[in-house]
């Protein structure tokens, strides 16, 4: 089982970036899923959530209105659409999944699967 983030990389300030997710190896059309993201010298935190249906999405106060999460089950990939980039949105972005069906992620802890990450850079 593997989720592969893509999407990364340099943009300057103002501008968007679409990361991607895309799962192999099972499904997680039952499954919800999420994006945190880890700066340099901090802690990893939570930046958006979706439930397995896609009908219910959350998202961290510093990017609400900014991020937009989003998935497509027939293609078994998950999406965060970034607008607005900030310097301090830099930082790896994580995908990850809860294993138990229909249940929400009310933490990363929750999430028994990751990707690897992928780097998003906003220079101002």
């Amino acid at each position: 089982v593997q989720l592969q983030a893509s999407g990364g990389g340099l943009v300057q300030a103002g501008g968007s970036l679409r990361l991607s997710c895309a799962a192999s190896g099972r499904t997680f059309s039952s499954n919800a899923m999420g994006w945190f993201r880890q700066a340099p010298g901090k802690e990893r935190e939570f930046v958006a959530t979706i439930s397995w249906s896609g009908g219910s999405t959350y998202y961290a106060n510093s990017v609400k209105g900014r991020f937009t999460i989003s998935r497509d089950n027939a293609k078994n990939t998950m999406y965060l659409q970034m607008n607005s980039l900030k310097p301090e949105d830099t930082a790896v972005y994580y995908c990850a999944a809860r294993n138990t069906a229909f249940a929400p992620i009310r933490s990363q802890w929750e999430c028994e699967y990751w990707g690897q990450g992928t780097l998003v850079t906003v220079s101002s």
